[in-house]
């Protein structure tokens, strides 16, 4: 199997009260999506990568993997309205390279601001989604769950709910073929849409580190886990 990373960074990063999107904020001294692209590298050189950006941010990527010198081969692909239409035109960047076949090939999708997630994290995803179809990974919930009815609630179970982390992966043919069909506002991840198409989803256990970057306090825990790992 072929294996292939999709990595999302179209988020404008409002909750971060920052001036520069979040994914090129820096983390222990490089840019948090450099640290992204790694992992996956680190997983598997051979991995072929992809990232979507929006188009204005291109040159600002360009400037910052010369100051860098960051020199991970990746294809390039534009962000869209929708996430929907991110991931996408990102699918049709990678169905479009050199030697792909979408029979013989697994594709993950993950969150550029998710830095933290590890290789063992990775190779589980994938291993995963080549025996069953799928894989996405979660964690249980440790806070009490509630269900707002209006200005009530109703406590639910929280054994019965997961949370959900990135990468999701899938077999690139049913991937492919599932984000052939119309955009829906349901849509919330890449599972979602598997889903409509018809697909079960597998689950894989997660990992609390695997932190989404979305405020500065979350910068902050990444920068003492990496320190810690260092």
């Amino acid at each position: 199997m072929e294996l292939y990373a999709l990595i999302m960074a179209g988020g404008a990063g409002q909750r971060m009260a920052a001036e520069m999107p979040k994914q090129f904020l820096l983390l222990h001294g490089q840019p948090i999506l450099m640290h992204t692209l790694k992992a996956f590298y680190q997983y598997q050189p051979s991995i072929k990568l992809a990232l979507v950006i929006p188009q204005q941010q291109e040159e600002l990527w360009q400037k910052l993997c010369n100051e860098y010198a960051f020199g991970l081969s990746h294809l390039l692909a534009y962000g869209g309205k929708e996430r929907f239409d991110s991931v996408r035109n990102g699918l049709q960047e990678i169905s479009k390279s050199e030697g792909f076949d979408a029979e013989n090939s697994l594709i993950a999708i993950h969150d550029a601001v998710r830095p933290m997630v590890g290789v063992d994290l990775i190779g589980a995803c994938f291993e995963s989604a080549q025996r069953y179809g799928s894989a996405i990974p979660v964690t249980s919930l440790v806070d009490s769950l509630r269900r707002r009815e209006g200005q009530w609630s109703l406590a639910e179970d929280r054994k019965d709910f997961c949370a959900v982390q990135t990468p999701q992966v899938f077999k690139a043919k049913a991937l492919l073929d599932a984000y052939n069909q119309p955009y829906r506002p349901a849509f919330t991840d890449d599972a979602s849409v598997m889903e409509a198409a018809g697909h079960r989803i597998r689950l894989v256990e997660g990992h609390r580190k695997n932190i989404k970057i979305t405020v500065p306090e979350d910068l902050l825990l990444a920068e003492y886990w990496l320190k810690q790992s260092k």
